[in-house]
């Protein structure tokens, strides 16, 4: 899996989610609403998701720690560099 591109789309305001990411893998998948959110550790990536009864669910995720790893390291490395 390789990540070509990464958009990213910084919020303003009193909220702990920090930006909205786009990403691109193999210039040929889209996966939108990727979340940076500002957690008690630090800055953490959270895969879109929707609410099902009380609790929020993924509706998209990477299934390996190495392809987990990638995506997120991607959209925090491109967060860090707007900021």
């Amino acid at each position: 899996m390789k990540i070509t591109e990464v958009r990213i789309k910084k919020i303003h305001g009193d909220t702990s989610i920090r930006a909205f990411a786009s990403i691109t893998i193999d210039n040929e998948f889209v996966v939108k609403d990727i979340k940076v959110v500002e957690g008690k550790n630090g800055l953490f990536v959270a895969m879109p998701s929707k609410k099902v009864g009380d609790k929020y669910v993924d509706i998209s995720h990477p299934i390996t720690t190495q392809s987990r790893s990638v995506l997120f390291d991607a959209v925090l490395n491109e967060y860090s560099q707007m900021a």
